[in-house]
């Protein structure tokens, strides 16, 4: 009871200390996991005025959009699609709740129904788009599959989405038009002419090795410009590549072994403990079997022309007899043995026609409630029917066919070659003659035909081919990888540089790599690359193996460029042609002196020339190119004077403005007017987004994450 009441008496104390104890280990697991905030920004790949973007969603995202890219697209391809998606969505969603724009169940049905009208799972007998069959697809796909009702919520969301931006859009385009003055300043910009003389001074006249550029001119322009020349983070590496190629002793061992299939050779069989002789290629009955079982590439089972055969040994397998054989030899990057099977003469193209009868089930049968032989029947009442006239084959192949690529031409399909066709069909068209007419089955249906015409009959072979891919050996690939960790070890001792010239290796420099870079020239799709050099504990020298489909390739990263404004070497690219034709204006002008256009034309070694009926909407000179500034300056000029030097883009021009012929004018410039609105709102969708996307607070994180 004592210590009962000694508990009671410190009940406050103890609740004290049990909470102090519980923080503790709250904190403690907090600093462990790197916090709160730590943990909500490993779960966010971005904040777009201040909204995060889930990190899970975002993958989820990705992984459903690498899916339908397929096996062409890649990872960061995926994710760009994705990140764009989310901003536009992002930014377009607070215009939607600052507007208050919203769209009702009714309008999102309506535009169900517009997308869905041309797909038969909702449509009724007549062709026509039926609600209920949409509701009742929902309600059966909501029971039996979350993954397709998913799909579909999905899909009506991004219809909602569209929706909800056409509103906003619109509104946006309701407020952008031309006035009627605008109309007719756009009139008059087009049908407004002016006559003038000019002198050219053309930059050309002066060469560029003429104009000193300093660095600190450079740098002085790209100040006061830097909105202009603004960059991203980047890095600069420079890579050796290490092919895993096979050796000539690799290919001699190849050649070596597909050549002992040749002859025929003795077995030991364990199985019944005794020798057994087995017969090579060259003496083998069946060659298909054969080459199927020893080559890397399958028996080709069809008659080729020698225009098909590999150039370099085309003559010498073409004219081979039957049952002959040619190799080993060498066709790209296998070793081959080749047999001729069989010969035979036939055409190199055939023209034909057919009518397609397909029945239910197959995938060309569209609605077709036919049955296979309800089919069958009608093919050969077709036959029979163009045999006693072939003039009623274009007639009834619009009527029966479904081929619907050439049902309208007759059932013409065309001249085509070997193998165009699915085996039976082509058998057909190059084993018969022109004239004739059957019926043959494949997996699309019923196909009648008709041959039309053959083309160049020769000799044909089929050839047996063994192959066997140049590949280097387990002993090549060793080697390789250790002359790659040689290298990559030298070069902590040595230069880079120095060591690849001492093994006669080709340093190949990349620059420029931005985050979210993915190719890196010669070498292809190398993310991992790119994030190394972007990772913070990758130090500028820092050297690297890295595995890549065609070998090695050992990396070293050389330099570190921060976002931010352009270094003067980086934008001297684009900022000296535009110092260079500066000074060069200055030292056209200093020659241009006189009163009269023939005194400067004089003075400056030019002649004077004519350019007549100019226009503001398309301001070319004949004889001087595109210059908007000259022919703006013509039409503010009178008559009779003379002009200052006025700089084009070609070069420095004085002019005489010699005549100037306003337009007639019209009644109303309301055509004029409807242009030039249908042109600014023709902008506005891809304006606004990029408008709202630069006004936006975005904060990037897929560089961590991809």
């Amino acid at each position: 009871m004592a210590v009962l009441n000694k508990i009671r008496q410190r009940s406050v104390f103890l609740i004290v200390i049990i909470a102090l104890a519980l923080f503790s280990f709250v904190l403690a697991d907090l600093i462990r996991n790197g916090g709160a905030i730590s943990q909500r920004a490993e779960n966010t790949i971005a904040t777009i005025n201040g909204k995060d973007i889930d990190r899970t969603e975002f993958a989820q995202k990705v992984e459903n959009a690498s899916r339908s890219f397929g096996a062409g697209g890649s990872s960061i391809q995926a994710v760009n699609y994705v990140w764009n998606q989310e901003v536009r969505q992002a930014v377009f969603e607070e215009q939607f709740e600052e507007l208050g724009i919203k769209v009702g169940e009714d309008q999102v049905n309506q535009l169900l129904g517009e997308s869905l009208a041309t797909n038969p799972t909702f449509q009724n007998e007549a062709g026509v788009f039926d609600k209920a069959k949409m509701q009742e697809y929902v309600a059966n796909i909501k029971a039996t599959s979350p993954q397709a009702y998913q799909q579909w919520i999905d899909f009506e969301e991004n219809i909602s989405k569209g929706a909800r931006e056409e509103i906003y859009l619109n509104m946006i385009k309701a407020g952008v038009g031309a006035t009627l003055k605008e109309g007719e300043l756009a009139y008059k910009m087009e049908n407004d002419n002016v006559n003038i003389k000019y002198i050219q001074l053309p930059f050309s006249s002066i060469q560029d090795s003429e104009v000193t550029v300093s660095d600190a001119e450079i740098k002085s322009y790209v100040d006061k410009h830097a909105e202009q020349y603004k960059t991203e983070a980047s890095r600069n590496i420079r890579y050796v590549l290490f092919k895993e190629e096979p050796s000539e002793e690799d290919e001699k061992e190849i050649t070596s072994k597909v050549a002992s299939l040749l002859e025929d050779k003795v077995e030991f069989v364990e199985a019944t403990k005794t020798n057994d002789s087995v017969k090579g290629f060259r003496n083998t009955e069946n060659a298909e079997e054969y080459v199927n079982q020893n080559s890397a590439l399958k028996f080709d089972d069809r008659f080729i022309f020698k225009k098909d055969l590999p150039g370099t040994v085309a003559d010498t397998i073409y004219n081979l007899s039957v049952g002959e054989v040619f190799g080993p030899y060498k066709d790209g990057e296998y070793i081959k043995l080749s047999k001729v099977v069989a010969q035979k003469q036939m055409p190199d193209s055939v023209k034909a026609s057919h009518i397609l009868v397909s029945w239910e089930g197959l995938r060309t049968a569209g609605d077709l409630k036919r049955t296979k032989e309800e089919a069958k029947t009608l093919a050969d009442s077709i036959l029979n029917v163009i045999k006693s006239d072939k003039s009623k084959f274009s007639t009834l192949a619009p009527q029966f066919s479904a081929d619907n690529s050439n049902k309208d031409k007759g059932g013409d399909l065309g001249y085509f070659v070997p193998g165009a066709m699915v085996p039976a069909f082509n058998d057909y068209c190059f084993e018969n003659k022109t004239g004739d007419q059957g019926i043959v089955e494949t997996q699309f249906g019923y196909h009648i035909i008709s041959i039309e015409d053959q083309k160049n009959e020769q000799k044909a072979i089929k050839v047996a081919t063994i192959a066997q891919k140049i590949e280097p050996s387990e002993k090549t690939i060793n080697t390789i990888f250790t002359e790659t960790t040689k290298f990559q070890i030298a070069t902590k001792d040595k230069d880079f540089e120095e060591v690849s010239k001492e093994n006669e290796l080709t340093v190949r420099p990349v620059n420029k790599i931005k985050e979210l870079d993915e190719n890196i020239p010669g070498i292809g799709g190398q993310r991992a690359i790119v994030q190394w050099a972007f990772n913070e504990d990758t130090e500028i020298g820092a050297v690297k193996r890295f595995d890549i489909a065609e070998g090695y390739a050992v990396v070293q990263l050389t330099a570190k460029a921060v976002k931010g404004t352009m270094k003067a070497a980086d934008a001297s690219p684009t900022v000296k042609p535009i110092l260079v034709k500066e000074k060069k204006v200055e030292m056209l002008k200093n020659k241009i002196s006189g009163s009269s256009l023939n005194d400067i034309a004089t003075n400056a070694g030019q002649t004077v020339r004519v350019a007549s009926a100019l226009n503001m909407k398309t301001p070319t000179i004949s004889g001087a190119g595109t210059e908007p500034k000259v022919v703006g300056a013509a039409f503010a000029m009178e008559i009779g004077n003379v002009s200052k030097p006025v700089v084009g883009n070609n070069g420095v021009y004085v002019i005489e403005v010699t005549k100037n012929t306003p337009a007639s004018g019209l009644d109303t410039y309301l055509s004029y007017a409807a242009q030039a609105s249908k042109s600014q709102s023709g902008l506005v969708n891809s304006k606004v987004f990029e408008a709202l996307k630069e006004a936006a607070e975005i904060e990037d994180k897929r560089a961590k994450f991809y």
